[in-house]
């Protein structure tokens, strides 16, 4: 018995898929071992990824980003790791810390962070880890109290 749900992709989908494919074929598979085994972090090729709008892939466009979908990034996300997991991973996280910016930051730290972000000029990340959770969020016990105007 079907459900009636049906899911397709859209042709923009399909095209966003197929241009994060073919990059990851040629410009991340052919050098992922090597980068892997010299521990390099192909900075150059990550301001490559960003020039095709994967530097800031939820971001308003507004703010210099895509403003594509969630699930566009998934997309983005899941052909870039046919080339390289690592590289694929570090662009997810990128993209979390930039729109997380987007949606919570005020119009000041849009303006001074979102351009150099969504350039890979400027490259982000965010640290999750304690001793008795290592990076299992759900077991993290570390919390922020507002003090005045400030967290402690």
């Amino acid at each position: 018995m079907s459900s009636g749900l049906s899911f397709t992709l859209g042709e923009d989908q399909l095209a966003i898929q197929d241009m994060a494919r073919s990059f990851a074929a040629e410009r991340l598979a052919p050098f992922a071992i090597e980068w892997d085994r010299a521990k390099h972090f192909p900075v150059d090729v990550l301001r490559e990824a960003a020039s095709l709008g994967m530097g800031g892939i939820y971001v308003d466009e507004t703010h210099g980003g895509s403003g594509l979908t969630r699930l566009d990034a998934a997309l983005i996300i899941e052909a870039l790791a046919t080339g390289c997991p690592t590289i694929s991973a570090y662009i997810s996280i990128h993209n979390m810390v930039a729109g997380m910016i987007d949606r919570y930051g005020n119009d000041a730290q849009r303006a001074k962070y979102l351009p150099g972000l969504c350039s890979m000029e400027q490259l982000s990340s965010y640290c999750l880890t304690e001793p008795a959770a290592g990076s299992d969020a759900a077991a993290l016990k570390t919390r922020a109290v507002l003090s005045g105007d400030y967290y402690i």
